[in-house]
């Protein structure tokens, strides 16, 4: 499961694989621009979270890591939209994968530098999908599912796991209270 998180749009991907063969099971996004209250967004993002994880049973969670932006309050307001999508991993059990941005562009098209309208093109090829999808939170969590694919048994120094609430804390000294 790849997740592109985001406070007005999140979005969601399944794949499958088959031995060489990559295969879409699933993709949608959560629109929340209608939602004025952060904390209900948050709300929201749990449950499509868990409802996607209990419909698909995914064995693997992969999450886009944060980014620095110039605006703290928004940076602030993603970090919460992606730890939350991450508990609802870890609620269910899941281990949990990061990856930074440039690591997921780099992973689908050999640059990490490249355009979100990049990403999606040869996504779209990889994935024999009809039709680009119109938000590019949809094509970016895909990417980051099919980046984990591609990371699986390489080193991982570019992601984090967590397959608990202890390991995350573990491996995020200062990021959590305790």
């Amino acid at each position: 499961m790849g997740i592109d998180p985001g406070t007005n749009n999140m979005g969601l991907g399944i794949i499958e694989v088959k031995g060489s063969k990559i295969e879409i099971i699933a993709m949608d996004i959560l629109k929340m621009d209608k939602l004025a209250n952060h904390s209900l967004k948050l709300k929201k993002i749990f449950e499509t979270t868990l409802r996607f994880i209990d419909q698909y049973h995914p064995d693997e969670f992969a999450i886009e890591s944060p980014f620095y932006g110039k605006n703290i309050q928004s940076m602030l307001k993603l970090g919460r939209a992606q730890g939350v999508a991450i508990a609802a991993a870890l609620y269910r059990g899941i281990p949990v994968f990061e990856y930074s941005p440039r690591k997921i562009k780099q992973s689908i098209t050999g640059k990490g530098s490249a355009s979100k309208e990049q990403v999606a093109g040869l996504l779209a090829g990889m994935l024999s999908l009809q039709q680009i999808p119109e938000y590019f939170d949809v094509t970016d969590a895909l990417a980051v599912a099919v980046c984990h694919h591609f990371q699986r048994g390489k080193s991982q120094e570019d992601s984090s796991s967590y397959g608990s609430w202890q390991s995350f804390i573990a491996q995020n000294p200062g990021r959590v209270k305790k």
